[in-house]
């Protein structure tokens, strides 16, 4: 039955990893804690069941443009749905209570502010779930605290038969606890999805001449919609100016701005009339936009939670997309700094230096990233910088002996500036106040440049060579290990970081490359003529991937459109027609020869049967008849159909033909190809699929 009901209104075949256990453990009564990462489906665990469910389901969110953007995608999916904010007026409140009283409404967001003036009607109706969205922050130990969350442990005392359902994307052990019992929901089964985003590619650069590197970046992106997080509100407001004088759509979005202008940018993102967003962390929680393709970081995050959560905010449609980190020394102590005036300053210089670790690692990042939330991988990733692009290591131990012997002479109570300046011979101030130019070690290492040596400390501080006293002023301090490279003549390994000086040209022409004329951008421009008439978001029509789907399956019928990924039965009804006129409409063109589809179809189909029996291929066929290899499959699997003499098993290979009858067994065999296609990481064609699974139903039919 949830199955079905997934299909119908959400247009999923299957459920991912983990949504239909949480599922049926709220059909039972049970509390839940959900960890899922952003783009996991964090959402369908709550509101399938809503739909199903005799009440109506409470659902508390942080943001009011998150909440609209959710009630937005389920009206669009023909589920009952409202939200109430301060941003509305007291007639609408009225309305959206009336509704709530006669049971018209299956989902209720609610700001946590707004929860006690709620209290007297949601009382009077059957609530039959409460769903606590973004739920790290009701935690002090998360990235995000808010302490009106705080408030609602209280929802479990009042409501004792209400099943509590609590979801984030990021949270460590420290914070899960916290949840569990600022909720009073000690016994809550905790869900912990894989954080493994496999799509995002990982990359981590030294922040130099950053706004260089970034135009470089987004030369093959000209019309990929993506964010830049940036630490200060000045450097949005430059950023955006910079990239508008290079032709870009861009805007600057931070706390400083007036509200009506921070919604206006919000809107056009959402919308696809906005390329890129410049924005302080204050922007992306409220974003559910699944065409994100790219994140850059302009800045050093400060804690690993909140990076994890914001990078995650591209890819959300599963296609690959990438995300840039920035780092540099003056940015660890901008964060120090912040985490000094912070009431757990511990935890946050703490987290801040494990943030710091992942920027400067030489290992694969997304082992990092997973083992901070306690998922462990034995393979490298191949999708992170380090993985793909190695850097070249150098012995690097005069280098370390210069700076553990330097750090040594100074007593250990200097930080990195004042060593390498030391290093450098430098004549500042500082440097000959303190006596520091009779050092042995000072001027020894001139021929270095500064940014060069900051790199150099940073990796021995990674690798334990040396330690850095947060709580004195950031002083350096040697290891034991400082010891063996001093005095036992340990070799140190360090990245060479000539490949890091390597900048290439930026080329502004390419940035005016015309679009490609292929099947998926005819579609996304019939996406957004749809979602402007209907003043929607585009995605909450048909995300990305569904578009790829129909691109590469190109579906001429509504049997073949329904069966989509992303196609439910009120989007079919809606949209169905129109997207299929494209797909024909681009098939006839790209073939120069336009044809009516129905009647010259039995024609087309005999033609490809004549090639086949003349003995040539799949592809031979195609290039014959200036068709589609996918156009030619169906053919062939039509023909085979209505009873045509082809033997099937030419067409797929033994090996393929195993895999997939192993895979039907496994997934429990579903109706659609799109379970098969994921359950092979997207590796298998879904021809191949589709002449498998007709050779295995036909020989379970001649049983």
């Amino acid at each position: 039955m949830i199955v079905k009901t997934l299909k119908e209104y959400f247009g999923y075949d299957s459920f991912r990893p983990l949504q239909e256990e949480i599922i049926n453990s709220i059909f039972k009564g049970q509390d839940n804690l959900v960890i899922m990462p952003t783009g996991g489906g964090k959402s369908i665990c709550y509101q399938l069941p809503a739909i199903v469910l005799p009440g109506f389901t409470l659902v508390i969110s942080p943001l009011i443009a998150l909440m609209k953007d959710q009630v937005d995608g389920l009206v669009a999916n023909g589920i009952s749905a409202a939200y109430i904010n301060s941003s509305q007026e007291g007639k609408e409140h009225q309305e959206i209570y009336q509704k709530l009283i006669a049971k018209e409404l299956k989902l209720l967001y609610v700001a946590p502010e707004s929860l006690s003036f709620l209290v007297t009607v949601i009382s009077q109706v059957e609530i039959s779930l409460i769903a606590i969205d973004e739920a790290h922050c009701i935690s002090a130990w998360g990235h995000d605290f808010r302490p009106a969350y705080t408030q609602l442990g209280y929802l479990r005392n009042k409501f004792t038969k209400t099943p509590i359902i609590a979801l984030t994307a990021t949270a460590d052990k420290a914070t899960r606890q916290d949840i569990c019992d600022q909720l009073n929901i000690p016994h809550a089964i905790q869900h912990l999805a894989s954080f493994d985003r496999p799509n995002l590619r990982l990359e981590v650069r030294p922040g130099n001449k950053r706004i260089e590197q970034i135009l470089n970046f987004l030369i093959d992106k000209p019309n990929d919609s993506g964010i830049i997080y940036c630490l200060s509100r000045k450097t949005t407001e430059q950023l955006a100016e910079k990239l508008q004088s290079q032709g870009y759509k861009a805007e600057a979005y931070h706390a400083g701005i007036e509200h009506q202008k921070r919604t206006q940018v919000q809107d056009q993102f959402i919308n696809d009339t906005l390329q890129i967003v410049c924005a302080t962390i204050a922007f992306g929680m409220g974003i559910d936009k699944s065409n994100v393709r790219w994140v850059i970081h302009y800045n050093l995050p400060k804690n690993i939670e909140g990076y994890y959560q914001e990078i995650g905010r591209a890819g959300r449609d599963s296609l690959p997309s990438y995300t840039l980190l920035f780092h540099s020394y003056a940015d660890v102590i901008q964060l120090q700094k912040f985490a000094n005036m912070s009431g757990n300053k511990e935890v946050q210089l703490a987290k801040l230096d494990r943030m710091k670790q992942y920027a400067d690692s030489l290992s694969c990042r997304r082992k990092i990233l997973l083992s901070y939330f306690g998922e462990l991988i034995q393979e490298d990733c191949g999708n992170c910088d380090v993985c793909t692009d190695p850097p070249s290591i150098i012995d690097g131990t005069i280098i370390a002996q210069k700076v553990l012997s330097c750090v040594a002479r100074v007593n250990e109570e200097e930080p990195i500036g004042i060593i390498i300046d030391i290093l450098r011979g430098a004549q500042n101030a500082v440097i000959l106040d303190k006596g520091y130019q009779s050092l042995k070690t000072y001027g020894i290492a001139r021929d270095i440049p500064w940014r060069d040596w900051q790199q150099y400390i940073i990796q021995l501080i990674n690798q334990g060579y040396i330690e850095i006293a947060f709580h004195l002023n950031n002083k350096l301090k040697l290891t034991e290990l400082s010891k063996k490279v001093l005095f036992n003549s340990e070799k140190v390994k360090l990245a060479n970081l000539a490949e890091f000086d390597k900048v290439k040209e930026l080329a502004i022409e390419e940035l005016k490359t015309p679009k490609k004329d292929t099947l998926f951008e005819r579609l996304r421009e019939l996406r957004l003529n749809l979602a402007r008439e209907a003043g929607i978001p585009a995605y909450q029509i048909f995300n990305d991937a569904t578009l790829r789907e129909i691109e590469q399956l190109k579906p001429t019928t509504d049997e073949e459109f329904i069966q989509i990924n992303g196609v439910g039965k009120l989007k079919m009804q809606n949209y169905g027609t129109k997207f299929i006129k494209e797909v024909i409409r681009f098939s006839e063109q790209k073939t120069n020869k336009p044809k009516r589809a129905h009647k010259n179809k039995g024609n087309s189909y005999k033609k490809t049967f004549e090639l086949y029996k003349n003995g040539l291929s799949i592809e031979e066929i195609a290039i014959e008849r200036q068709l589609a290899t996918s156009t030619i499959y169906t053919h062939i699997q039509k023909l085979y159909e209505e009873g045509e003499d082809i033997d099937l098993h030419t067409l797929i290979s033994k090996d393929d033909l195993i895999a997939v009858r192993k895979a039907k067994n496994t997934l429990n065999s579903p109706d659609a190809l799109r379970p098969y296609f994921d359950h092979f990481d997207q590796a298998m064609e879904y021809n191949t699929i589709r002449i498998a699974l007709t050779i295995i139903n036909d020989e379970v039919n001649q049983e």
